[in-house]
């Protein structure tokens, strides 16, 4: 019997739930090396684990949030909310959207926030690259397509760029330049490059009949400079490896030459997060590399994210979100999935059925859209 086909919505739920668990999982060892994580827990981390210091609240003044017990982070929040930008806009997004919806709902909506484990304004949750949107576009009155310009380059508008690509579902060159105008309010240089990348990625991840490689090879098709530089890099080694654990010292070297931040996370180099035509940011290419590794399956892809340390919550939604777009939402561990539910007070699944029907509005309008074009331009020219 032929399976059947994996609908949009099937997709969605599995990209924005898979996100979530991923980034969960990834939370209480972000920062880490592999060796540091396996002494702290043990061996390797196969599930949902606790924070990294018992006295989580008082151990880093800089960021006194519970990481762990499966709660999302700021990953899953400006996914979210980006989602109900898309709610809001009901079509096609740009920089502008960030300004006019985005930067209200992180200033003025207490929501809550699973880290503080309270009711807070996500402002006042979501890290200094995220604050950025708020100061450069509510308070310098910024042009919102240059306002990431100056900011930290970083992963910051790419971990919450799915919904782009869901909303792009099959068409990887729309995800891409969409990506690009959105996070423009964001990022620039690298960073802003890979936030359109992994939405090219997510929205070929949706196509019938993708595979591991074929989501791979579409984000080297589009990815520019250092970005397609490190992807090309580590997609090399990935091919090479048979398991997450064989892979985490090889594809971290395939990726260094790429990273500005340098060897040690926690103490990064003065060259780092600068812009360059050089560079790529690490989450990116490291979560293809795993989702190669895997061959697609939700597990692997995302453990092999989680062990690899450093920004791994980041590089876990990456690998969730893409692994749960190929595969669908029942490739995410339920128990998982529920356990980072009821710790984060989050229904999981509301936002991808909300981006679902958006997408199948702004397909309706697309379409629309595009017969007129192809009419204009049949009358305008044909030859007389």
């Amino acid at each position: 019997m032929t399976p059947n086909p994996l609908t949009l919505d099937d997709r969605a739920a599995g990209c924005l739930v898979g996100a979530a668990v991923g980034d969960a999982l990834g939370g209480p060892v972000e920062g880490w090396s592999p060796d540091q994580i396996v002494e702290r827990h043990g061996g390797r981390v196969h599930g949902i684990v606790g924070p990294w210091y018992e006295d989580w609240r008082t151990a880093r003044p800089i960021a006194p949030y519970h990481k762990g017990d499966g709660h999302v982070t700021d990953d899953t929040l400006m996914t979210h909310a980006l989602v109900r930008v898309y709610e809001a806009v009901r079509d096609h997004l740009d920089a502008y959207a960030i300004a006019e919806h985005l930067v209200p709902d992180l200033m003025t909506n207490p929501r809550w926030i699973p880290e503080l484990e309270a009711e807070a304004l996500p402002l006042q949750r979501v890290f200094l690259a995220e604050k950025w949107i708020v100061t450069r576009l509510h308070y310098a009155h910024a042009d919102p397509r240059e306002a990431g310009n100056g900011n930290i380059v970083n992963c910051g508008a790419a971990m919450y760029m799915a919904p782009v690509g869901i909303v792009n579902a099959g068409n990887p060159a729309g995800a891409y330049a969409e990506a690009l105008d959105v996070a423009g309010a964001h990022q620039s240089s690298y960073g802003r490059e890979a936030a359109g990348v992994f939405a090219a990625a997510v929205a070929a991840a949706c196509v019938p009949g993708a595979t591991a490689d074929s989501v791979v090879d579409t984000a080297v098709s589009v990815a520019k400079d250092g970005t397609r530089a490190a992807i090309e890099a580590v997609r090399d080694v990935a091919r090479g490896c048979r398991d997450f654990e064989s892979a985490l010292g090889p594809l971290r070297e395939a990726v260094a030459p790429y990273d500005s931040v340098g060897p040690d996370y926690r103490t990064p180099s003065l060259g780092a997060r600068r812009p360059s035509r050089l560079h790529s940011i690490e989450e990116l290419p490291i979560a293809l590399g795993m989702l190669l590794i895997a061959d697609g399956a939700y597990e692997g892809s995302v453990l092999g994210a989680v062990n690899y340390g450093r920004d791994c919550d980041s590089t876990a939604t990456m690998a969730g979100a893409l692994s749960g777009a190929l595969n669908g939402l029942a490739a995410v561990p339920e128990a998982w999935a529920k356990q980072v539910a009821e710790a984060s007070r989050l229904d999981l699944h509301a936002p991808a059925a909300a981006l679902t029907a958006v997408a199948r509005e702004v397909f309706t309008r697309d379409r629309s859209r595009r017969r007129a074009h192809e009419a204009a331009f049949t009358e305008i020219a044909t030859s007389p």
